[in-house]
């Protein structure tokens, strides 16, 4: 249904055609960005979920390792490996841009580029699994940090495909059809009023004709009686 406000007359027409070829242009636009964002997506979700699983079987070796660990050692002893870390990490931030979403890219910078340096203990008082468990979540912690990195964009990317979805619906079924109604009711109304002024006008011709006939007629009576006296 065309607005209430909507004035008919040939400047809001062209306005309004103007207007619904923008908004056109612009759902084309959403839609391909929304497609793009689909893809992009559903790569970061393969992506995440491959990580996820091998995050998940490394941290279950990394524990199967220190439970044999702390089976061997004493509660005393693994408390005291641990008490002095030698290594320390930093994790940095920065941003990379997708379809117009910030999505994060995590980095991390260890202390010390020494790989030794993440046992914090003596070999001499500790077990092998204690090693091979702390080498195994060392090695698993880039991972964790992508999925972290992963998880996060998409999160971000589902946000903005439901915000691009919303804005691609409210165009294709409420902003475009209004507008197409608006443009059909002025011309309707632009036609309606063109072929009234069209009838007023044969309406103001044959007045004029007729009088013309009547004048004709009058004069020609005139001429007559002129010439019969």
């Amino acid at each position: 249904m065309a607005s209430s406000t909507i004035i008919p007359t040939r400047m809001e027409l062209t306005r309004l055609k103007r207007k619904l070829v923008t908004a056109r242009k612009g759902h084309k636009l959403l839609k391909d960005k929304r497609d793009e964002l689909m893809r992009q997506f559903l790569i970061m979700v393969r992506e995440n979920r491959e990580l996820r699983e091998a995050v998940e079987k490394g941290i279950g070796d990394a524990n199967r390792g220190f439970a044999l660990a702390r089976s061997s050692m004493s509660d005393e002893a693994v408390r005291v490996a641990f008490m002095a870390p030698k290594q320390r990490v930093s994790i940095g931030v920065s941003y990379k841009n997708i379809m117009s979403v910030n999505v994060p890219e995590y980095s991390f910078d260890t202390r010390t580029s020494d790989a030794s340096d993440m046992f914090s203990y003596g070999f001499a008082f500790t077990s092998a699994d204690l090693d091979e468990a702390v080498e195994q979540l060392s090695g698993v912690f880039d991972k964790m940090l992508k999925l972290a990195q992963t998880e996060k964009s998409c999160q971000l990317m589902a946000a903005e495909i439901e915000k691009t979805r919303r804005r691609v619906n409210a165009l294709e079924h409420v902003m475009i059809p209004q507008l197409e109604e608006d443009i059909k009711y002025i011309t309707m109304k632009l036609d309606e009023n063109e072929r009234s002024s069209q009838i007023r006008l044969m309406k103001v011709k044959d007045m004029m004709l007729e009088q013309a006939h009547h004048y004709e007629e009058r004069e020609e009576a005139r001429a007559a009686r002129k010439a019969s006296s």
